[in-house]
């Protein structure tokens, strides 16, 4: 029997916007994939620390603020440091194009933007979380 993909989506930051995260976190549960939601305002050490300890396979990070070219790469930085470097890491959100490279090389295995159907996204997760468990 295959094993359940398990998916965290977080919030990091003072981003107080919540809708689309947990639209796609319902899209991952309704795919059948096991969904941890950490809730609003939390940090990159909360965020990695849950990560670790719920052993996601895939950490969905939505983020609105435009912060993401800095709380992205430290969640990314906490998780390795805390032994999640298996974790695959996609970002979503208003993140503009030009800042989508830096963070591919931070470590982000894929971007979302606004408007990314949910079946594209779920099909992502559960090939690449997939081929890896």
């Amino acid at each position: 029997m295959d094993r359940i993909i398990r998916v965290m989506v977080a919030k990091p930051g003072l981003d107080s916007h919540d809708r689309g995260a947990k639209v796609v976190a319902r899209a991952y549960r309704d795919a059948g994939m096991e969904v941890v939601y950490t809730g609003l305002h939390q940090t990159p050490e909360q965020i990695a620390e849950a990560a670790v300890q719920e052993d996601v396979d895939v950490l969905a990070v939505s983020i609105l603020s435009g912060a993401h070219a800095v709380l992205v790469p430290r969640i990314i930085s906490r998780l390795r440091e805390r032994g999640g470097d298996d974790i695959l890491v996609l970002a979503g959100g208003v993140i503009p194009e030009a800042d989508v490279p830096a963070l591919l090389e931070a470590g982000v295995t894929r971007v979302f933007g606004p408007g990314s159907r949910l079946d594209l996204i779920v099909d992502f997760t559960r090939e690449l979380a997939g081929s890896r468990i």
